[in-house]
């Protein structure tokens, strides 16, 4: 029989054995304009109608004024306003384990977006980087779709099954 549960490796530090795998069926509804625009290398957020606030990401409503919102296409480039680096994520990010996660600021957006950072090592990661929002070659419909990686000219960066739209 298999064991069940979560084993127990070491407590200095904490490190356990976690397995979980599911089967997903999930409608974006209102936000389905977000990743088909994704796949189309657009970053597409919501600005309000009323007030004019404007977001980073997909929202119906504002929460300024409470009027409603109409999609408005955000800049792929932008600064890291914030940034960590994540040694345990979800089943999609396995492979990126540890991987850099950064809250990206826009010219002429009120919010910020949350992605993750590649094609930098997480030591040369600063507050005000200047980055690019890249897409995948094949889009999924899904945030994976979109990544940044630093603005500054680079050689180009290889990535299984990803292209380098955008930018």
């Amino acid at each position: 029989m298999e064991a069940k549960g979560t084993i127990l490796f070491g407590v200095d530090p904490l490190i356990i054995h976690d397995h979980y795998e599911i089967d997903y069926r999930h409608s974006y509804a209102e936000d389905s304009p977000f990743f088909v625009g994704l796949s189309k290398g657009k970053l597409l957020g919501s600005r309000c109608t009323g007030c004019g606030y404007t977001y980073a990401t997909p929202r119906s409503h504002c929460m300024e004024c409470g009027a409603p919102t109409a999609w408005h296409e955000i800049p792929l480039t932008g600064r890291i306003h914030t940034f960590t680096i994540c040694h345990y994520g979800g089943e999609a990010f396995l492979k990126e384990t540890p991987f850099t996660l950064i809250l990206v600021e826009f010219d002429g957006a009120d919010t910020l977006f949350l992605s993750r950072l590649k094609g930098v090592k997480p030591e040369a990661v600063s507050i005000g980087l200047p980055v690019v929002a890249r897409f995948a070659k094949t889009p999924s419909f899904k945030v994976t779709d979109v990544w940044f990686e630093p603005a500054y000219p680079h050689p180009p960066l290889p990535h299984e099954g990803e292209g380098k739209r955008g930018g």
